[in-house]
């Protein structure tokens, strides 16, 4: 089913070739309208003005200002979703820092994703990224002002959070609003391969809280933050008194490998009413379910409302099926994840 209106993209690149590449691929879909194309930042701010695109596609390394830069200078005068698309590299996570919807990795022989599993996955993006929440650009000091203080008693629960697109900003505001001494948590954010480990070691620089990319094996601990890996999927086991994470590779669940229903389902079955669920930002119904069996086996359960969300897809679904407790604009999950741990 054709949309009402084609979705309009400028895509920013200095390489001819990929422009070229890009523009014929998206252009294959009857859903988008190439708008026009740009070598560098000052060229695309003119083509911006001229094609009023709903989409922008931008590469972070690019001549005469970077895509960072460009980006934040960019959304306050004409704010606009942005999908970063790059190479490997922490820089994709500044761009999303900066205000980027979401990112897309450029192909990689050596990880032999092809081209067309490439568009494939921008097309569906770009769609994504025409109806989301433009995220609000953000200083690279930014944080909260405060972390929340809390006289936590020992407790067993442990947190598990899923998330989605706009999920790494919406994860980082969450997480460093939460006290060092909380309870372990487990994440599942959908995110490629190498980029997840990225992602925990920015996180584990910025946070009180230790981050890592969990392995199999790994216990969940107080202070203790695992993110699992984007290739494999996450479950918790529960072994004596304690609480450990397995992962494996498996074929995607809800769409996606990690799977948020996974690790949702795992928690359900292995901690029962022990555990608080939180699903965020994200396109889809990846956690739904997943939340639903928790809040039906005594989890406290806490979904991001539509206004915060940069796409209310996942809490929408979890919400209109019964799993969330408790809906919470961004600025409150943590203070509503501390009220569920010291329940």
């Amino acid at each position: 089913m054709s949309l009402a209106k084609n979705i309009r993209v400028l895509i920013v690149d200095d390489s001819a070739l990929f422009r070229g590449v890009v523009s014929k691929g998206l252009s294959a879909d009857p859903d988008i309208l190439v708008v026009g194309t740009a070598v560098d930042p000052f060229d695309a701010r003119d083509k911006i003005v001229e094609t009023e695109p709903d989409v922008m596609i931008c590469d972070v390394v690019m001549p005469k200002m970077d895509g960072i830069e460009f980006i934040r200078r960019l959304l306050p005068q004409y704010p606009l979703r942005v999908l970063v698309v790059s190479s490997v590299s922490a820089a994709v996570l500044d761009a999303m820092n900066a205000g980027a919807v979401d990112f897309v990795a450029k192909p990689d022989i050596a990880s032999g994703r092809t081209s067309a599993a490439f568009i494939a996955e921008l097309i569906e993006k770009v769609k994504v990224a025409a109806h989301a929440n433009i995220p609000k650009p953000k200083a690279l000091t930014d944080a909260p002002k405060s972390v929340i203080q809390s006289g936590l008693a020992a407790t067993k629960k442990i947190i598990a959070m899923g998330a989605s697109t706009g999920g790494t900003e919406a994860l980082f505001h969450v997480l460093s609003s939460l006290p060092s001494n909380l309870p372990g948590i487990v994440i599942v954010q959908h995110i490629p391969p190498m980029f997840s480990t990225l992602f925990a070691e920015r996180l584990n620089k910025a946070l009180k809280m230790r981050v890592k990319e969990a392995e199999t094996g790994d216990y969940i601990e107080n202070g203790l933050v695992l993110i699992a890996p984007g290739d494999r999927h996450m479950q918790v086991k529960k072994l004596g008194d304690r609480f450990r994470v397995e992962l494996a590779v498996g074929e995607k669940v809800s769409g996606h490998c990690p799977s948020v229903d996974v690790l949702f389902n795992s928690v359900a079955a292995a901690c029962g009413k022990y555990a608080v669920g939180v699903i965020l930002t994200g396109m889809g119904s990846d956690g739904a379910k997943g939340l639903l069996a928790m809040r039906q086996k005594g989890a406290t359960t806490i979904g991001q409302d539509a206004a915060s969300s940069v796409v209310y897809g996942m809490p929408k679904v979890a919400f209109d099926i019964g799993a969330v407790e408790k809906q919470s604009p961004l600025d409150g999950v943590a203070q509503a994840i501390i009220n569920a741990v010291t329940a």
